[in-house]
């Protein structure tokens, strides 16, 4: 057998050289600008409060703060890679834990042993699973099979959530649930909070779906192009059926957090958490306009603005300035891709 030696292709020209490299870091210059965003902030609140900000406790408390809200923001990041936003999850995550709670109060005896509790709480979680999802649904046949914009139809839920989980309470808090599903919330396993182990199993839940399983590349289709998706043989309905049953199941496990680490479980709870998924989904990385986001995106985006929260508190800063701080933080991620996003459109135009 011959051995045919390969021509040799010789050293690249700059401009080709450019075109190799280029790609890679637009691929990868959103999370790389979001790192050194977090970083940043990290440091300047460390150095603001060092006493405070870097302390054990302090790393220890965020731990159980974060994992909610970082939850909440994989529910509203699947939905927005897909073109759409759900609204309705903070009211989804109140709604199911409402259902969780008042189960485990009414049929868990105090006197009840261990298996029995366990049984119990058991079933008051997948009761709370099984109606995220449903709920999820309802938003989902609205969007892709009666064709209703997706922040209309969320909206529309929001508020129906909300007025259903104020009708079976009406308007107070159910408290008096069981401890052993507290220690969920308020437990850890060593130094780490059970909360935040919770978060982990949703990240990998979530990278798996949107990178290991065709529905993340469909998802994407019919994020970027759904008239290309659904004559490529995609099944545009399907797909957003599953998008928003994920975004209700996501928030249902966040509920399911917010109860334990309360001990209590209300109408109206976390309200303010809407415009902070959001603002991370977009800080993340994630498309406004649908088609692209990245669960790694999203977590540096979590950890930058509770590094953020977290430092601010030990300023001493009210909510309705950190409010402020929110928006103006949405808006200023906003420009910067979009700036980012026609940078890198002249620069291919430029190339091709």
């Amino acid at each position: 057998m011959l051995n045919i030696p390969k021509p040799n292709p010789g050293p690249l020209e700059p401009g080709q050289r450019k075109q190799l490299i280029l790609p890679i870091l637009n691929k990868d210059g959103n999370l790389t600008r979001l790192f050194f965003i977090m970083m940043f902030v990290f440091i300047l609140m460390g150095s603001i409060s060092p006493s405070t900000f870097l302390s054990l406790d302090s790393f220890i408390s965020m731990a159980y703060q974060f994992p909610v809200f970082g939850i909440l923001s994989i529910a509203m990041m699947i939905t927005m890679v897909s073109g759409g936003i759900d609204l309705s999850i903070v009211s989804i995550a109140n709604l199911t834990s409402i259902l969780a709670a008042g189960i485990m109060v009414k049929f868990l005896p105090p006197d009840a042993s261990l298996m029995t509790s366990i049984l119990i709480i058991a079933g008051a979680v997948a009761c709370s699973v099984i109606m995220g999802l449903l709920c999820g649904l309802v938003n989902g046949i609205a969007v892709s099979l009666i064709g209703i914009p997706p922040i209309l139809v969320t909206l529309g839920t929001m508020q129906l959530f909300m007025g259903i989980a104020i009708v079976i309470t009406k308007g107070q808090a159910i408290v008096g649930l069981p401890m052993l599903f507290s220690d969920i919330g308020n437990g850890s396993l060593g130094i780490i909070p059970f909360p935040l182990i919770m978060f982990i199993i949703c990240i990998i839940l979530a990278y798996i779906l949107l990178n290991k399983r065709a529905f993340g590349l469909k998802l994407q289709l019919v994020g970027t192009n759904p008239v290309a998706s659904k004559y490529s043989g995609i099944s545009n309905s399907v797909v957003l059926l599953k998008t928003y049953a994920f975004s209700g199941l996501f928030a249902s496990i966040a509920g399911l957090l917010i109860i334990a680490s309360t001990n209590s479980a209300k109408a109206d709870f976390g309200t303010s958490y809407i415009l902070q998924t959001i603002l991370v989904a977009v800080m993340g990385g994630v498309n406004v306009k649908g088609g692209f986001g990245k669960i790694s995106g999203v977590v540096m985006a979590v950890l930058t603005l509770q590094f953020l929260s977290t430092g601010l508190n030990a300023l001493h800063v009210g909510n309705f300035f950190k409010d402020f701080i929110w928006g103006i933080a949405l808006l200023l991620v906003m420009v910067i891709n979009e700036v980012s996003n026609r940078i890198k459109e002249k620069k291919l135009v430029k190339q091709n």
